[in-house]
Formats: C-alpha cells, sequence, structure tokens
C-alpha cells in the first residue's frame, strides 16, 4: 500500500466531519510546525501533546502518532528525523543512539501553511521562502499578498495540499 496523506480525508457519511487519522495528521503537523525545542518534538512528547489537546491518554494515540511518522509522513517527506536526544536511563540500545526528534521538511512547511488550526501561519510561510530554492521576488509577492488578502493566499496553500492529497500530482515541490 502506498503512504498517502490524509489530512483533508472525512467520513462517507460526514463529509463535513475529518477522520480520525486526518486530526492526528493535522495535529503531528501543527505540533511540529509550531515547536521550536527538540524535546517536545519525539514521537512521545507529540503523543503526549495531542491527547492533552483532546483530553486522552497519551499512551493510547501514541501507536497511531508512530505509524503515521513511520509509514506516511517520513515516507512521504513531510517529516524528517532531525536528530536524536541523549538518554540517561532506560535500555542500553537507545541511550547509545538516542531518542530521535523530527522537524518538517520543505513539503511539510507548504503543507502547514494550509491548516487553518495553526495560529501564525505568517511566520511558518515566512520560514518557507526563506529556506526554499524558489524565487525570492516570488516569495516576496506572495508575503506582500498575505499582508492584504490573508485568507486568499491561505486558501490557495490549501488547495494545492488538497490537489496533492487527491493524487492530481505526486510531488509537492517546487512549488
Amino acid at each position: 500500500m502506498e503512504a498517502k496523506l490524509a489530512i483533508f480525508d472525512t467520513f462517507k457519511t460526514k463529509k463535513q466531519e475529518l477522520t480520525g487519522e486526518a486530526l492526528r495528521q493535522r495535529s503531528i503537523i501543527t505540533t511540529l510546525a509550531t515547536e521550536n525545542n527538540p524535546i517536545q518534538m519525539t514521537r512521545t512528547a507529540i503523543a503526549q501533546r495531542i491527547a492533552q489537546e483532546n483530553g486522552t491518554v497519551w499512551k493510547n494515540i501514541y501507536s497511531g502518532i508512530f505509524r503515521d511518522l513511520d509509514e506516511i509522513l517520513i515516507p512521504l517527506g513531510m517529516v524528517e528525523e532531525a536528530g536524536r536526544l541523549p538518554l540517561r536511563r532506560g535500555p542500553k540500545a537507545l541511550q547509545e543512539k538516542g531518542i530521535p526528534f523530527y522537524q518538517l521538511t520543505q513539503s511539510g512547511l507548504l503543507v502547514s501553511i494550509a491548516l487553518d488550526e495553526i495560529i501564525g501561519r505568517e511566520k511558518i510561510l515566512e520560514r518557507f521562502f526563506v529556506e526554499s530554492k524558489i524565487d525570492k521576488e516570488f516569495g516576496e509577492q506572495i508575503q506582500i499578498l498575505t499582508k492584504f488578502a490573508p485568507r486568499f493566499v491561505y486558501s490557495l496553500f490549501k488547495s494545492y495540499a488538497q490537489a496533492y492529497c487527491s493524487g492530481k500530482f505526486s510531488d509537492l515541490l517546487p512549488f
């Protein structure tokens, strides 16, 4: 089975309601887009944050987070391992290797701009254009347009991400 980004998937009978997988993937992307502390960007920390926001137990959603990262978001190039945190206690193998923490790739940043629940998307948009290989003038024009018509610009990113998720094209970049 091929990995598919499910951030816009809805139930067949309730088209306005996102599936659990869609909500989980959106939450992972939101966490990685808005967090700067590597300690808060591990699988466990992501699961704990999402569980706290949803009033559930983090251990119940950890396997879903693990699967979404390892089988969907990383293979699609949305997320990458950013490094490893040293572990002082626990299994020797983990002490030697450390615990991985994650960050969004350029594709992941682009998708995060399409998510309405993220507050401060203008900073993510700015970061996307600073880190990308896209024509600087184009990036500046989009950022200026964002100041005057933010809903329009974000709806363009949302439509672009939805087209990717529905299989209209296979690679988000180059934008």
